[in-house]
């Protein structure tokens, strides 16, 4: 597995293009903005996008997704609980860039569901917080967590915007990624990648001793 990453948009997102070294077949994870971009990225390598894959569906993260789904002919995955956000400019944010962006994925997944993508297994974890429907993509035998905006190196996802809830945040992340593998590495939505181990111990939004007690 080969990952890659491109900081896009107006709000540096990161995007990532996870790739089969055998098959040379890619998922193209938060598309956020230049299509052209991520296509030409793609192409440069030879490789064939299978699907695009949603951590969550702030507007910052979806931009080009609609583009490169049709210039690929492939689905785009979305967790269940964010469907209403994806379908709304008001909820996802396009309204702060004067944009009416929507987007309606093909499939929608759920909690502790596990796919297979490019020949790669992904388990599925629900951990919202940040919107309703945010998911995080776990490769296990990688030992790689894609974290979108739950988490970040050192902090979390804001949480003051439609859909979203501090304490529910939190709770999503000490029960459901600090139980990972001290040494699952984090590819998060924004900023530098991390470790499970080293956010649990640096982590000041998620350093509550007594929860490991």
């Amino acid at each position: 597995m080969k990952i890659q990453s491109y900081v896009l948009g107006l709000v540096s997102t990161n995007c990532y293009i996870i790739s089969n070294e055998n098959t040379k077949e890619a998922i193209i994870i938060d598309p956020a903005d230049q299509a052209q971009v991520i296509s030409d990225k793609l192409n440069e390598q030879g490789l064939h996008p299978v699907t695009i894959v949603l951590t969550h569906g702030h507007f910052d993260h979806i931009m080009a997704a609609e583009s490169l789904a049709k210039r690929y002919n492939i689905p785009v995955i979305a967790g269940e609980a964010e469907k209403e956000l994806l379908a709304d400019s008001d909820l996802n944010g396009g309204y702060m860039i004067r944009k009416n962006i929507t987007l309606k994925a093909d499939q929608y997944v759920r909690d502790k569901e596990q796919i297979t993508l490019a020949g790669l297994k992904i388990q599925l974890i629900h951990t919202p917080g940040h919107t309703a429907g945010g998911m995080c993509y776990y490769f296990e035998k990688e030992k790689v967590l894609i974290s979108g905006d739950t988490l970040f190196l050192e902090s979390i996802g804001r949480t003051d915007l439609p859909t979203g809830n501090a304490a529910t945040l939190i709770d999503s992340i000490k029960q459901k990624l600090m139980v990972l593998p001290d040494d699952v590495e984090i590819y998060p939505g924004h900023g530098d990648r991390t470790t499970i181990g080293y956010e649990r111990t640096h982590n000041p939004y998620i350093g509550d001793n007594d929860f490991w007690d």
